[in-house]
């Protein structure tokens, strides 16, 4: 039964003003390559664009995170920190590069609690890296987190969501220098199932997601098609919003119940991101709305 509520979803984006891939931290960056492309910053403002008006029309509300020069990833607001019920735990980046971005994105935080979109904003203790919401996915099916770690983000990172957010939090461990971040790799669908590429994680990760998920609740992904990041989709009701998926997966999806909206996004996949890692969910809530009004009143 797919669940989720698209009238309430709010997003956090960055639009791509200086969006480049200027250095490299994963395999899927070559500078040189951009360098050359004399149409890779139009190609990636219309992408954004076609993203951005594809979840407006899906009932979806947009905040801004200014741009700012010297930034190319800000772009990626998912990385920005792990949100759930109204409140916000912020990102660490591991590489320098993109540290820069921590104070853009505690300003921006700082400027949603201030207009009351956000309840707390909170920081991670000294010396643990976590690279927001692109390395902790929620399952709202499971109540958990699906956390990946070894890459970019630590292991140690889960005691603080889950002290945070009082949630379960199931930390795998990322073995595939493309698949650098959980979103890349894994996506939690409103239904229940679990989209995955299981070459993405070690022998223990795929034995903890088979555990964790019944077998007909696993969606497992081909490499085609994890190399398409098709498991970085945002999910709005039963619409999956996708750069691209191969003929089948799309099929399948669309057995389970869900239409799938493809926007192409291949200059960010140049830089490996895509739909999820474009956008950030802030009004992800542990119980549904509808439910806890419920509670409330009974309360």
């Amino acid at each position: 039964m797919i669940t989720q509520d698209r009238a309430s979803a709010r997003f956090l984006m960055c639009a791509p003003e200086h969006f480049a891939v200027s250095y490299a931290i994963n395999p899927w960056m070559d500078p040189q390559s951009w360098a050359r492309d004399t149409r890779a910053r139009a190609a990636a403002a219309h992408e954004w664009a076609d993203l951005h008006r594809k979840l407006g029309e899906l009932g979806a509300m947009i905040e801004l995170v200014p741009a700012a020069s010297g930034l190319p990833d800000l772009v990626f607001t998912a990385n920005a920190a792990v949100v759930l019920d109204r409140q916000a735990l912020l990102a660490r980046f591991r590489h320098p590069e993109r540290q820069g971005e921590e104070a853009h994105f505690e300003a921006a935080f700082r400027s949603l609690e201030a207009r009351g979109l956000i309840d707390g904003v909170r920081k991670l203790p000294e010396g643990v890296v976590l690279e927001g919401a692109g390395d902790c996915v929620f399952d709202a099916t499971r109540k958990l987190f699906w956390l990946g770690y070894g890459q970019r983000s630590d292991a140690d990172a889960k005691r603080p969501v889950e002290e945070m957010f009082a949630q379960e939090v199931a930390a795998l461990e990322l073995a595939d220098a493309r698949f650098y971040h959980m979103d890349t790799a894994l996506s939690a669908l409103p239904g229940g199932e679990v989209m995955y590429l299981p070459e993405a994680f070690t022998a223990a990760g795929r034995g903890e997601i088979r555990d964790r998920v019944a077998a007909p609740d696993r969606i497992e992904l081909g490499i085609e098609d994890g190399c398409r990041l098709a498991a970085n989709a945002v999910c709005l009701g039963n619409t999956l919003v996708m750069s691209a998926c191969s003929t089948r997966l799309g099929a399948e999806l669309e057995e389970r119940g869900y239409d799938v909206a493809t926007t192409p996004l291949p200059s960010f996949l140049r830089s490996g991101g895509s739909a999820f890692c474009l956008t950030l969910r802030l009004d992800r809530r542990s119980v549904p709305l509808a439910d806890a009004v419920d509670q409330a009143a009974v309360a």
